[in-house]
């Protein structure tokens, strides 16, 4: 049998919480040691899941971490995927990989250079929904995508967050926050994206706070709130993503594919689960249904929630010398395609990748039950 990689985590906020309630589930690692820069913070986390805490550097010395799960602020990615690679460990960040195409490409090399792997949440498409997804396409259930629409719209993290200051900064914002799970979605369904373009822009300068000790305080808003993009990908789709923090209320579908036979009403890829519906020509809407493992809820009886799928199949396939699919390739495209829309709101101009990456493999009702203790 093969030994389950030991993992530790840098990054102890809300979100560390989860990995580690779920990763019991999983196959192929344990998660060992956490740490933050914060002491305080990672004792607690430690106590919380009966693992141990460690200073940062301690962790990345430590030998018996052999991948580290990087959960820090998004500003923060990159330097501390870095400083991981360069202790020899592999890494698995949380969305977004990093700011910048040069920041991607720069790891990608570390990695190379050192026998390393990179992986890069978000994990939620493959989401029994949304791989179903891919399975009906695949099987031409709607004929050749053509077009469609992915919408993500709020009033704003304000509202809920004690401290949204970092939402709001560059290197925050809908895309960068939120675009990872529609935009990995689109590529995991679609294929790469060639070209994009869009305009943005904001409500606001600056945002109240709405809860908690900080509650009517103002923070400065110096990023766009609201972002029209087009994506047009190499398969010929083109693809309107809408992304914004300055709506109120939405009836618009989350994601729509539009193909030469019919049309595919997907469910919000923020999540693993949903429901999916298909209309072909001249029919009615008929939802679909399988039996994958990643779409039973779990999460208070409502939601599917399977964070750490992609580090399960990234771990298993470090120990079995095999591609994982949320690998840097397909991250770097996808950071490559959110900081296009960016730049292309700031100047008006059409933008035309560099990258490119393929589909990941299919994670089918199998495939997934196979990474599942």
């Amino acid at each position: 049998m093969t030994k389950n990689l030991g993992v530790g985590i840098i990054g102890c906020g809300n979100i560390s919480a989860a990995y580690l309630q779920l990763a019991p589930m999983f196959k192929g690692y344990d998660i060992v040691a956490v740490a933050d820069i914060n002491m305080a913070n990672a004792r607690a986390r430690a106590s919380e899941f009966n693992v141990r805490a460690d200073t940062v550097d301690d962790l990345l010395a430590s030998s018996d971490v052999d991948l580290v799960i990087n959960l820090t602020i998004p500003a923060a990615h990159v330097g501390v995927s870095r400083a991981i690679l360069q202790a020899g460990k592999h890494v698995y960040s949380e969305k977004p990989f990093v700011l910048s195409l040069s920041e991607a490409e720069e790891l990608g090399d570390i990695a190379k250079e050192n026998n390393l792997r990179i992986g890069s949440a978000p994990d939620t498409y493959m989401g029994g929904s949304h791989q179903m997804a891919r399975s009906l396409i695949d099987a031409g259930a709607i004929g050749k995508v053509t077009s469609g629409t992915a919408v993500v719209m709020s009033s704003g993290m304000e509202d809920w967050h004690p401290n949204p200051d970092f939402f709001f900064q560059k290197g925050g914002g809908p895309i960068l926050d939120l675009g990872p799970y529609y935009i990995c979605n689109l590529v995991q369904l679609l294929g790469p994206v060639q070209k994009v373009t869009s305009f943005t822009g904001m409500a606001s300068d600056t945002r109240t706070i709405r809860n908690g000790p900080r509650n009517g305080e103002t923070v400065p808003v110096e990023t766009p709130t609201t972002i029209h993009s087009v994506l047009s990908f190499a398969n010929g789709a083109i693809i309107t993503l809408l992304a914004s923090w300055d709506v109120w209320a939405s009836n618009h579908p989350i994601m729509e594919l539009y193909g030469t036979n019919g049309t595919m009403d997907l469910p919000d890829p923020n999540f693993f689960g949903g429901k999916l519906t298909v209309t072909e020509r001249g029919g009615d809407p008929i939802e679909k249904s399988w039996d994958h493992p990643f779409s039973v809820a779990n999460f208070e009886d409502v939601h599917a929630n399977y964070r750490g799928a992609g580090l399960a199949d990234m771990a298993l396939a470090i120990s079995e010398d095999r591609p994982h699919r949320c690998n840097d390739a397909f991250a770097t495209h996808v950071v490559e395609v959110m900081t296009a829309i960016l730049q292309a709101g700031e100047t008006g101009n059409v933008m035309t990748l560099t990258t490119t990456c393929g589909r990941p493999d299919a994670m089918g009702p199998d495939q997934a039950r196979a990474l599942l203790a």
